[in-house]
């Protein structure tokens, strides 16, 4: 304390940041890279392990033994799914009877703001059907969740099948103490996110909706089912939710856990557990699997129905049977018992499940890393921005004080600059991000009546038309008010700008860690590089390569890549393209924030810096 409060001292300190100041920017953001790819190693991975009591073994027996009928039933699926062109309703509503299921039923529409061209739809309608297995032991005060997305072009009967079958298993058990909701929805996460505002009664989305004439308990846990064949090689599970969310770990590792009981092999983004972390071959694989989750919760996407559920305190996964190449076969028996010991040891459960991390990196699905060893990645890239806060701060007060004799040019740059020079150019640039956000959308019939296109594709026109635009007006808008400040004050735009930086990243990585590390990891170097003398062009080539767009287009590539599905220039704009439309669409359908983030708070901060570049 001494150091700060003393005059002299904290003079001597401000010269030395300044003096070292590029050194330890370089110093700082190497450390946090370096930080980030160590968290793939051992010292730095703890192994999951399970939190909460209720949940803490599994001595339960299964007893499931329905596969013949589990197939039998999802071949009917199929057929009457083949017949009639949608969702079987009523054959759903007689099968789920016949088990002994209270039966309801719910219809929803919803308007998407273009249409999807991914999946061919603009406007949507469907039913969703879900049946109650009421809990014998207690009253209806809990409840938990399996459910099963079927999408127009999904192959999901055999998931059907098996829920129906697990369904009139549970139903002949007297152990359940919490009612279990089997729930078939239509048009994939589309038909999820009618039913759980239903289920809420919320409106968050401008869903339309019929009310649900059935009710459980409080949602405690849900898990998702997607099988594309009768036998599986592996499970997989994902976990990334909307806006970055994930389950608690105990989810997870329950998971785990009756994998391994029933010898069920798991895999965590399409990638198998690492078995020797002696050499190197472990931790690579594990540097792979955690920069796949990271791209994919940067994303804030939901992976999967469970991701809609954990917007409404529900812990949820998704698991997927994965039928490959690999030499052990797995029939819908293996698949069913590990449900069943699941939902057993989820019965069990007192309270909703909070023992265990909410904020974590799954490096492998038997390791994990807590948000407080990887949280330091992100604080030394911030840590840069800091640096050079400070370092343009203490020109500013030293100036204002009298400047000591350093001979430092640099020093006699924010003379007489007032604070009409800035207003310009931070109006302009938040104009540019409104614009961004709210014209494409708006002017998508406009678009399409003046030039060939149709109105998905004058959306992503529109975004990549004012997102260039942007980069011709910013710059010139200080001579608006040339007159009030010099020339040479970018410096305090400049300062301004870093701020915005850092309170922006900040923010996101408390949230969001993967996509705050990710845009900090490519914004920060550009902005602490950037002024109106040097290299010019190589400093608006590192901007370019640095900018919002930029930067998804590269992680687009990097995740292909990482899934060992490389990309082509071509097939990579294209993605590219399609990334953007689905970005915009899911924003407006489900409430993602990457594009209002991107849109409203980056893109004009990188435009300040790109104002600061061409500053004359």
């Amino acid at each position: 304390m001494g150091l700060l409060s003393d005059p002299v001292r904290r003079r001597a300190l401000a010269r030395l940041v300044l003096r070292l100041n590029a050194p330890l920017c370089v110093l700082s953001y190497v450390a946090g890279i370096a930080w980030f790819l160590a968290l793939a190693f051992p010292p730095l991975t703890q192994r999951t392990y399970m939190s909460e009591n209720a949940m803490g073994s599994t001595m339960v027996e299964e007893h499931f033994a329905g596969g013949d009928r589990a197939r039998s039933l999802a071949r009917d699926f199929a057929a009457h799914r083949r017949k009639s062109g949608a969702l079987p309703v009523a054959w759903l509503e007689r099968t789920m009877r016949s088990v002994g299921l209270e039966v309801y039923t719910q219809s929803f529409s919803r308007k998407l703001p273009f249409p999807d061209e991914t999946h061919e739809r603009y406007m949507v309608s469907g039913i969703n059907v879900y049946g109650i297995l009421r809990a014998p032991r207690a009253a209806s005060t809990e409840s938990l969740v399996l459910t099963v997305p079927c999408g127009p072009d999904s192959t999901n009967s055999q998931a059907v099948g098996l829920m129906l079958a697990l369904a009139a298993h549970f139903r002949g058990q007297i152990y359940w103490a919490k009612d279990i909701i089997f729930l078939v929805t239509e048009h994939d996460l589309l038909g999820t996110e009618a039913w759980l505002e239903a289920y809420h009664d919320v409106n968050v989305t401008g869903m339309q909706s019929s009310p649900l004439q059935g009710r459980a308990g409080a949602i405690q846990a849900a898990v998702a089912l997607e099988l594309s064949s009768d036998v599986v090689t592996s499970l997989d599970v994902a976990v990334e939710g909307l806006n970055g969310q994930l389950p608690n770990l105990d989810l997870l590792n329950l998971f785990q856990t009756f994998c391994q009981k029933g010898g069920l092999l798991c895999t965590l983004q399409g990638k198998l557990q690492p078995q020797d972390w002696t050499s190197t071959d472990g931790p690579l694989q594990s540097v792979q699997t955690l920069l796949l989750m990271v791209l994919q919760q940067a994303s804030g996407r939901p992976h999967g129905a469970h991701g809609l559920f954990l917007r409404y305190r529900v812990e949820a996964l998704t698991l997927r049977g994965i039928n490959s190449f690999r030499q052990y076969k797995y029939d819908l028996v293996a698949v069913g018992k590990a449900l069943e010991g699941m939902f057993r040891k989820l019965n069990h459960l007192l309270e909703r499940l909070h023992q265990s991390f909410f904020f974590y990196l799954l490096p492998a699905l038997s390791r994990f890393v807590s948000i407080g060893l990887y949280m330091p990645a992100a604080g030394f890239l911030l840590l840069v921005l800091g640096l050079k806060i400070s370092s343009a701060s203490t020109v500013c007060l030293w100036l204002a004080s009298g400047p000591p004799t350093l001979g430092w040019g640099e020093l006699s740059i924010l003379g007489g600059v007032g604070l009409a020079s800035l207003v310009a150019p931070l109006l302009v640039s938040q104009a540019m991000g409104l614009a961004l956000y709210v014209l494409p959308v708006l002017g998508q019939h406009v678009a399409a009546q003046h030039f060939p296109v149709a109105e998905a594709e004058a959306v992503v026109l529109t975004l990549l038309a004012i997102y260039a635009a942007g980069l011709a007006l910013p710059h010139n808008t200080h001579r608006v008010v040339s007159t009030q400040a010099p020339d040479r004050g970018w410096m305090a735009l400049k300062l301004v700008a870093l701020i915005y930086l850092a309170l922006q990243l900040a923010c996101i990585t408390l949230t969001n860690f993967s996509l705050g590390f990710l845009l900090a990891a490519s914004m920060v170097p550009a902005a602490a590089v950037t002024k109106p003398s040097g290299p010019r062009p190589l400093y608006a080539a590192l901007l370019v390569l640095t900018s919002p767009a930029a930067s998804l287009l590269g992680s687009l590539f990097l995740w292909r890549e990482l899934q060992e599905a490389p990309l082509s220039l071509a097939e990579g704009w294209q993605l590219f393209l399609a990334a953007l439309a689905q970005g915009v669409l899911e924003h407006h359908t489900y409430g993602a924030l990457l594009f209002p983030l991107l849109a409203l708070g980056l893109y004009p901060c990188w435009l300040l810096f790109w104002n600061v570049l061409f500053w004359k």
